[in-house]
């Protein structure tokens, strides 16, 4: 049996985890990113916790023989290094992640952007195993995603592929004017069906200063407030409108809707797939969408398969 280490590099916490080449997480752990102190710490840090997992791995007689890696940041796969990257991690941008790992630890490593990690092991263990082609997209903090093809992912020839939040889509306009996208643009997918957006539509829609989350607009909303139904249908239209779109242009065999608002209830998710469905194709009608199955080991499980193959 073969095994690899999987690394989930996240803006907050990064996990790892030893994985057999069927898949199966032998031994896996987690740690603070330390985000706010540069890239070569993050490297450090991060070869501390792999050691320490090909340690527990040995104990039980595996030897891990590579390291993929899924990252926060837009990721050139062919170099193994960050593009760019938000102020979640400060000084990420043009970090060497695989030439910086391999020198610390000693093996081969790759790495893709985490989106895409996460829809890799989705398309091999998860919600799309079986499909030729999986469209994954994930709602949470952003709106991310992935286009799976035979088990790679579509990177883009600037490696910027998978940023199906930035494109425009009509939900997100206040009182005539574009909604601010954190990307710096305006208008776009992201700034209306992101989780801390249906926050912000909330109070644009006369709900309370004082509720602090979309956490507690959901809960507002199971409660009959108008404000959070309303942010939240937006939310949800704006999504399943998105998706709906991607579809008729990608044509997936399953798609794969991820992130914490695709857990949040039905109440999301039945208006998000009445939108999506709404805007299909007569031949794309019946196309299967399904919730992400792996939950926090989907990266993980993804980025080792990078390294599997």
């Amino acid at each position: 049996m073969r095994y690899v280490v999987g690394v989930d590099l996240g803006g907050t916490k990064t996990a790892a985890g030893v994985v057999a080449e069927d898949g199966t997480v032998l031994v896996q752990g987690q740690i603070p990113t330390k985000n706010r102190d540069g890239g070569e710490a993050i490297l450090d840090a991060t070869a501390v916790l792999v050691a320490f997992l090909i340690e527990r791995a040995a104990e039980q007689g595996a030897v891990v023989e590579a390291v993929g890696v899924g990252s926060a940041g837009v990721i050139n796969a062919a170099e193994g290094t960050v593009i760019s990257a938000t102020d979640a991690i400060l000084g990420w941008t043009g970090t060497h992640i695989t030439d910086g790992l391999t020198q610390r630890l000693g093996l081969p490593c790759a790495v893709v952007n985490d989106v895409h990690a996460h829809a890799l092991g989705e398309a091999w263990l998860g919600a799309g195993a079986g499909a030729a082609t999986s469209l994954m997209v994930a709602f949470g903090t952003g709106v991310g995603g992935s286009f799976v093809v035979d088990g790679q992912p579509l990177l883009g020839h600037h490696f910027v592929g998978g940023h199906v939040g930035h494109f425009a889509s009509p939900y997100a306009y206040h009182d005539g004017a574009a909604i601010p996208c954190s990307c710096g643009h305006a208008g776009h997918v992201e700034a209306i069906a992101s989780g801390p957006a249906i926050h912000e539509a909330y109070l644009r829609f006369g709900g309370s200063p004082s509720v602090p989350d979309t956490r507690e607009v959901f809960e507002l909303a199971r409660g009959g407030d108008a404000a959070a139904l309303k942010a939240i249908g937006v939310g949800a239209g704006a999504a399943g409108q998105a998706v709906g779109g991607l579809i008729n242009i990608l044509d997936p065999g399953v798609v794969v809707i991820s992130g914490g608002l695709a857990d949040a209830g039905e109440l999301w998710w039945a208006a998000m797939e009445r939108a999506l469905r709404a805007e299909l194709l007569a031949p794309l009608a019946h196309v299967r969408v399904v919730r992400a199955s792996l939950g926090n080991t989907a990266a993980m499980v993804g980025a080792a398969s990078l390294v599997l193959a």
